[in-house]
């Protein structure tokens, strides 16, 4: 269960542009994210939707407009932001040579430790029995679980993901399903692209179109 200051949160975007090449990708765009629920980015490829992502982590700036968290700019908060956010991107992000259980430990020693071991991080992405794999003997699919696992380690309220979805399977793809409506139930916050249909239904899913 999430805390009281946790539960009282939210995520807003005010009159975002983004421009890339100069070519302008989106302007004006403006939401509002509480606990609990999921905004889905959709479009087609260069529509940017990583942009707006890397935006919301506070990686890139926005061309105009700003992101707020509990009405203050996130560019403000700087570390006190991050530490309740948790990223993925189209990479995996994990160390080849370590193996899957030290990926994990490192990742929390990094981040605001939460409730979960590493190694019932990995029974919960279905990795039980590869914590001492190293990472580079693992498949395409089962090297994205452990990515993934990386969010259950750390007490992190927005989860950020670029096609998380990359190289599962359907059995991988509803672990994933089951993790992230687990995530809102205790009041967690979603951003999320992806190409494969997102079933989360009992979250409340917000849907932007930036190809529109």
């Amino acid at each position: 269960m999430k805390d009281n200051e946790t539960l009282s949160c939210c995520l807003e975007a005010h009159a975002l542009e983004c421009i890339r090449d100069d070519r302008t990708l989106f302007s004006g765009l403006a939401f509002r994210l509480e606990p609990g629920q999921a905004l889905l980015l959709e479009g087609r490829n260069g529509s940017g939707k990583t942009s707006l992502l890397r935006i919301l982590c506070g990686i890139r700036l926005p061309d105009t407009g700003m992101v707020s968290w509990n009405g203050t700019d996130i560019q403000r908060l700087g570390a006190d932001y991050h530490q309740h956010t948790a990223y993925v991107g189209h990479r995996d992000g994990n160390k080849l040579d370590l193996t899957a259980r030290e990926n994990l430990v490192m990742a929390r020693a990094l981040g605001r430790p939460g409730a979960l071991t590493p190694d019932a991080a990995l029974e919960r992405v279905d990795l039980y029995g590869f914590e001492d794999s190293l990472t580079r003997t693992l498949s395409a699919g089962q090297q994205r679980r452990l990515a993934l696992a990386r969010l259950l380690i750390t007490d992190a309220t927005l989860w950020i993901l670029d096609e998380p979805f990359t190289s599962l399977d359907v059995h991988g793809i509803r672990v994933v399903e089951e993790l992230l409506e687990a995530h809102t139930r205790s009041g967690g916050m979603l951003a999320i692209t992806s190409h494969h249909t997102v079933n989360l239904n009992s979250t409340p899913v917000q849907r932007i179109n930036l190809s529109g």
